[in-house]
């Protein structure tokens, strides 16, 4: 007992009591905190500072005569949630699926294509949600609740009855007053050997959506030397008679695609200028050529002779040509579209047409027919589309608003017409539009991309003057066409705010689902073109390379055009 009281223990003891029957008072003796030890005087709280306290600093304010809460209890480094083990959601961090808007706004270009990517993902989370939050009677699937009746009693919460993992009765002797015949049924979840719920073997085992299987490398890849790195220019195009041309420096050389061979169509000169523009007519071997100069000729690709020469076409480069059967439609450096007929000599357009404030960089023409009933489209630097109609715009001003009012800056001269004022013209994009593509399965749809500053592919109505849907792709919109044999839109791309760039992405229309996303190039993909069979698409970028691939299925034979039951001429033997 001795050694007890002569340990340290038995002397720290002793100075306690000794401190307890002194008749100090309390609030000058010194507090002890039994984690931290003795606290100075006037400390109520514990300092997040580390640094220790002088005596200075203690002996300055005045003592609480409170004793301060324990710091184990109040200030402990742990957390503990308190979760509640019924709501799987919350605990889970499980979000609810939202419907998917047709807008897509906030769509990114990926690295790769991801169709089977995100289809694995939704199916996955079906699953999820099936399996961790079950529909029952107590707690229903959607986490809306079911409106309550109002009634004058007050209603206290009740935690919802849990289903016992270990239950050895029979489902027949739960309720006697309502007997179950549920495992007389041989599908019945009891004698099931798989580990899922039933809702979600039928999850798995339902058919799923065929993705098509595209090639991600291009078959064939020709260098294209001196293949400019302009976005205003439009340098590749392929004819209905599968030749391919391409504008490179001052020459524009031929590619046919049967045999591979190449020849020389033309070389303007130095004094001429470099070629800007090339554009195939819709059927046959016309070949229409536009020069920085501002000159346009047109060739015949069979015979490799110029048919067609207008020196002074347009007063600076020509960026943009399309054809409607006999009809060239040029665009121009100086805002102006105009339109010749080259079945005529004269020089003069018979007819121009201004709705741009800057450079016009993108023409189509819409394929609904020929020059009577068909619709031009122009994109230009100013991010503005006008859609033009050669017949005028009375038509159009009868009825529709936006026809009848003027455009400013538009010509007065002797040789414009009712067709000088556009049909529509669309403001909504932010940047330069050259993309423009006609849909040929949907009268009247037409697609615009927008440049650098803009990243989305909006779609039109031309009839109503309405935007149907748009598309955010995260990168400058360069090129767009549409697929004949599939309601598909191909687009290429430029710059973009992600890791992903120079892409060419295959779309679905009209969900907007993207089909598959194809790379190899290095710069910028400024020029897209398409076979006459419509499976193959070529790509050209400022990495002088031509980039051919197998982006469409064939046409089906059901496509094809069927033999008319009233044709006897060929039911004769």
């Amino acid at each position: 007992m001795s050694g007890l009281k002569n340990s340290p223990f038995g002397k720290r003891l002793r100075a306690s009591q000794q401190e307890t029957d002194d008749d100090t008072p309390r609030r000058n003796r010194p507090r002890m905190n039994p984690i931290f030890g003795v606290s100075p005087a006037g400390s109520a709280t514990p300092s997040l500072d580390s640094r220790p306290t002088t005596s200075s600093d203690s002996s300055g304010g005045p003592d609480s005569p409170v004793d301060p809460p324990r710091i184990a209890r109040d200030y402990g480094d742990r957390f503990v949630p308190s979760r509640d083990t019924g709501d799987m959601r919350t605990s889970y961090h499980l979000m609810e699926q939202e419907p998917s808007t047709p807008s897509k706004k906030n769509r990114i270009i990926p690295s790769e294509s991801d169709a089977l990517k995100e289809q694995a993902n939704a199916l996955f989370s079906s699953i999820l949600h099936t399996e961790v939050t079950p529909p029952s009677p107590h707690r229903p699937s959607s986490p809306t609740r079911p409106p309550v009746a109002s009634t004058s009693a007050t209603v206290t919460p009740s935690t919802p009855t849990r289903r016992r993992l270990f239950a050895y009765s029979s489902p027949s002797h739960s309720n006697p007053s309502t007997p179950s015949r549920r495992l007389d049924t041989p599908t019945d979840e009891a004698y099931s050997m798989s580990p899922v719920r039933a809702q979600s073997r039928q999850l798995l085992e339902s058919p799923r959506r065929q993705l098509r299987s595209v090639c991600k490398t291009p078959y064939r890849v020709l260098d294209a030397p001196e293949l400019a790195e302009d976005f205003y220019l439009n340098l590749v195009d392929w004819s209905s008679t599968n030749v391919l041309g391409v504008g490179l420096g001052t020459c524009v050389y031929l590619w046919t695609a049967h045999n591979a061979a190449v020849s020389k169509l033309c070389d303007l000169g130095k004094s001429a200028g470099s070629v800007s523009s090339v554009s195939w007519v819709q059927k046959g071997s016309t070949l229409a050529v536009g020069t920085l100069s501002g000159a346009l000729h047109v060739y015949d690709a069979s015979t490799l002779q110029l048919i067609r020469s207008y020196p002074q076409a347009h007063s600076q480069r020509i960026g943009a040509i399309a054809w409607n059967a006999h009809i060239l439609s040029s665009g121009s450096r100086d805002r102006l579209v105009h339109h010749r007929d080259v079945r005529e000599q004269q020089m003069r357009p018979f007819k121009r047409c201004q709705g741009h404030r800057q450079e016009v960089c993108g023409l189509k023409w819409s394929s609904d027919g020929g020059p009577s009933s068909a619709n031009l489209a122009s994109g230009g630097n100013d991010n503005k589309v006008c859609i033009w109609d050669l017949r005028g715009s009375r038509r159009a001003a009868a009825g529709l608003p936006n026809a009848g009012r003027p455009v400013p800056g538009m010509s007065n001269g002797d040789d414009t017409g009712p067709g000088d004022i556009p049909l529509w013209k669309f403001h909504e994009h932010t940047a330069a539009v050259k993309a423009l593509a006609w849909d040929p399965h949907v009268s009247g749809v037409l697609a615009t991309g927008g440049g650098t500053q803009d990243k989305h592919i909006r779609f039109w109505n031309t009839g109503t003057g309405t935007m149907l849907n748009e598309l955010d792709t995260g990168s400058q919109v360069c090129n767009l066409i549409w697929s004949m044999t599939s309601h598909e839109l191909v687009s290429t791309h430029g710059f973009s705010s992600t890791t992903a760039q120079n892409q060419i992405c295959i779309w679905k229309y009209p969900t907007l689902d993207m089909v598959a996303s194809l790379s190899g190039h290095t710069n910028r993909v400024l020029y897209l073109a398409m076979s006459p069979d419509g499976e193959t698409i070529v790509t050209g970028a400022g990495d002088e390379t031509l980039r051919f691939w197998n982006a469409f299925p064939k046409k089906e034979s059901g496509e094809k055009e069927r033999d008319s039951r009233l044709d006897y001429g060929k039911l004769i033997r």
